[in-house]
């Protein structure tokens, strides 16, 4: 009886060990039929920038003590997808009651949401709980998904704001390159129902971008980013060419959804105009409506200065300056 017990129990083991690998087996597989491109990394445009810009270096990431760091946090799952994101936090006594969900470029087709950790560390130390989410890219999922997938990340920082230590109401949306076009489009589109459920509520406190192209369909940006007709990045993003697909390339390009509920907006630029093409038009509505803003540009930086000493600690300062109390009084959401 003894003996048959423990071969009922040794079998039991081995069933439950079966199912517990076919099941890791299966998340191995999903996991690994996600396309990838790895074709931007950092380590690759430092060697690629420092030519050109002898004097950059990768930053260093020190934790201040009582920092906290959130891993690979679920924020949304689709089908077998799941998608997660990283969440720096400040220490309690540093805490001071703001977010900021920040978008990594990577011409939308690559990057990875660690690319933001420097930044996010600095922000951190200066009170900001600061969200990385991860999203589908062009070779997983094409045009409108990575957008709705950072509109659920806003949601989630949303709905956990009292865990994050943060107002509902005081997320921010950021982001750099690509990163900065995508974020730019979905603060100005907010409400809409393009990207989100129109009862869903995705506005955010205020709009920080990096190098991001605000209107993908001015002279100067279709110089660049149509270039390649069908196989520019961007064209591979939304489905096809100006030519082929002009009614989308202007549905995804924040300066085509201007007017008087904008939220405050920060532009930082490299000095490169390509780069924030359409942003004469934005601050010009901006102003009108009487919301704050603000540009700044470097002088002749590469154009992923974020990445990099000895620019970031600036780029960290401008948006701190913009987005700390009581700069956005007007505008508040």
């Amino acid at each position: 009886m003894v003996r048959r017990r423990a071969a009922a129990l040794l079998m039991g083991v081995r069933l439950v060990v079966a199912a517990l690998l076919l099941g890791w087996a299966s998340v191995a597989s999903a996991q690994q039929a996600i396309p990838i491109d790895d074709s931007f990394t950092v380590s690759a445009r430092f060697e690629s920038d420092r030519a050109k810009y002898p004097r950059i270096r990768l930053p260093d990431l020190a934790l201040q003590e009582g920092q906290r760091i959130w891993f690979d946090r679920r924020y949304q799952k689709i089908g077998d997808r799941e998608l997660h994101l990283d969440a720096f936090l400040p220490a309690r006594n540093r805490a001071n009651g703001y977010a900021i969900v920040w978008v990594h470029g990577g011409a939308w087709r690559s990057g990875n949401k660690s690319h933001g950790y420097a930044m996010a560390n600095l922000l951190a130390q200066r009170g900001y709980a600061v969200l990385l989410p991860e999203f589908r890219l062009a070779p997983e999922a094409p045009y409108p998904a990575g957008l709705r997938d950072v509109n659920d990340a806003i949601l989630w920082a949303k709905a956990h704001a009292g865990e994050l230590g943060v107002s509902p109401g005081r997320i921010a949306l950021g982001g750099d390159s690509s990163g900065g076009q995508m974020a730019a489009l979905l603060a100005y589109t907010a409400g809409s129902g393009l990207y989100a459920p129109a009862a869903a509520d995705t506005r955010v406190h205020a709009l920080v971008d990096c190098d991001g192209v605000l209107d993908m369909t001015s002279p100067l940006a279709l110089q660049f980013e149509d270039a390649a007709g069908d196989s520019s990045p961007f064209a591979r993003w939304v489905g096809g060419s100006f030519a082929r697909a002009g009614d989308r390339w202007r549905t995804a390009s924040a300066a085509q959804h201007l007017g008087p509920d904008l939220p405050p907006t920060l532009i930082l630029g490299s000095g490169q105009p390509r780069f924030t093409a359409g942003k004469d038009a934005v601050l010009a509505a901006l102003a009108k409506a009487g919301v704050r803003h603000r540009f700044f540009a470097f002088d002749d930086a590469p154009h992923t200065f974020w990445l990099y000493q000895p620019y970031l600690p600036r780029v960290v300062a401008e948006i701190d300056a913009f987005l700390r109390p009581p700069a956005l009084k007007r505008g508040s959401r």
